[in-house]
């Protein structure tokens, strides 16, 4: 029960995390307390982000402010009782959008960004898990003029920037490409270089499942148990190995605080529901649904509804009440049928206050690796964090410069 490297925490980052250190010869165990995929990769719109090279921001309007403090919209909702709380990390966020220090973040950011279609597509090849890949990107749909114009503006100074690829799509294009969408909307911008996946917690799987047939170890424990240098109590007994890789997402503190670190993070927690489709119809891609703030996709076990951000304590009980309220809004979108899951999901979001992750060594402990805090970005990035990672224990060049992930930035 002795191995090279340990990574804790099996959702897209940390399976791909081990997948890599397996490729590279290493022999690897994934600790978790479930099986790969079963927390907040598995409740996720499905896509693979090329065009998000401006992680998401805090809005800093005065109107969008003040709407968000009413809350009751129906993009971002948070706990009242948690706001003593949340308030610092908020105000760190909120200080970081600032436009001139949000692009700066996105200098940075996007070196990942620019990876993640290459290297998904790498494990999706080397796992056999190709019919779950959707190419052909996806669409954000408007439904004013106003807001419309303005997204072709961002989207075309991300094209300059980054070179990010889309198309404009007028009404008649839109309801050529998707006709079972409601007329209310007036277009959409389609991100043609980006791509998405019909089940993500099956991807995740997949890619587990490729690791253990290169050899790794899928064992089941607590990683809170985690103690240098470096030892694990699982289901097998303990295990121990050279490093150790905490890639935990929300619940990564749990191991790095009790190792003396103050890493600032929070969660954003959204819900998800599957529905039937009425009379037939078809969805054939992705769309959100801009000015509402949800986001409507094909998956294979229905149509999946996802809602946008709730600012709780990470454990605090489900409050599913954005997904209560945008699930009228979207029928009179898309035909959605019945419910298809007894409950809504509950997924929850590892945030830093400066919207990078943290990727790279533990700045006071030898062997300790950090691999965590994607935001919205988790399957996105989870294999481009897991070849940075794996470079970088065994002493290769890297894929890009770790340096704007550092544990010790904040």
């Amino acid at each position: 029960m002795k191995f090279d490297a340990v990574v804790l925490g099996a959702g897209m980052v940390g399976v791909s995390v081990a997948l890599h250190l397996q490729q590279r010869g290493l022999a690897v165990a994934l600790v978790d307390r479930r099986a790969p995929g079963y927390e907040t990769s598995f409740g996720n719109a499905g896509l693979i982000q090329r065009e998000g090279v401006y992680p998401y921001a805090f809005p800093r309007g005065f109107g969008t402010l003040l709407r968000y403090a009413l809350n009751r919209s129906t993009d971002v909702r948070y706990h009242p009782s948690a706001l003593p709380r949340l308030l610092p990390f908020l105000y760190r966020y909120w200080y970081n959008s600032r436009p001139d220090r949000h692009a700066a973040i996105a200098r940075a950011y996007s070196t990942l960004i620019e990876h993640c279609i290459s290297e998904h597509r790498a494990l999706i090849e080397a796992s056999g898990a190709q019919a779950l890949l959707r190419t052909g990107g996806w669409v954000k749909v408007f439904r004013t003029a106003q807001k419309f114009e303005a997204e072709q503006r961002q989207a075309r100074r991300w094209n300059a920037e980054y070179g990010v690829q889309f198309d404009v799509l007028d009404a008649a294009r839109l309801q050529h490409d998707e006709p079972w969408l409601g007329h209310s909307l007036i277009g959409g911008l389609r991100y043609t270089d980006s791509d998405s996946v019909s089940d993500p917690n099956a991807l995740v799987t997949a890619y587990a499942r490729h690791f253990e047939q290169l050899g790794g170890r899928i064992l089941t424990g607590d990683a809170a148990t985690l103690e240098p240098q470096w030892r694990v109590t699982t289901d097998a007994g303990v295990i121990e190995a050279r490093s150790a890789v905490v890639a935990m997402g929300p619940w990564s503190d749990l191991v790095t605080t009790r190792l003396g670190y103050r890493l600032p993070l929070a969660v954003k927690r959204g819900y998800h529901m599957h529905y039937a489709a009425q009379n037939g119809a078809r969805l054939n891609q992705p769309v959100l649904d801009a000015e509402i703030g949800y986001l409507i996709t094909p998956m294979a076990r229905g149509i999946r509804l996802t809602t946008g951000a709730e600012l709780a304590l990470r454990d605090a009980p489900p409050t599913p009440a954005q997904l209560d309220a945008v699930e009228p809004i979207a029928r009179k979108v898309f035909p959605l049928g019945e419910r298809l899951d007894a409950t809504p999901w509950l997924g929850r979001r590892p945030c830093t206050p400066d919207m990078m992750p943290v990727i790279g060594p533990a700045p006071r402990h030898a062997g300790l690796w950090f691999a965590f805090g994607h935001a919205h970005h988790g399957l996105t990035l989870g294999p481009v964090t897991g070849r940075l990672i794996a470079e970088m224990v065994t002493g290769a060049q890297p894929v890009v410069d770790p340096t704007p992930f550092r544990a010790d930035r904040f």
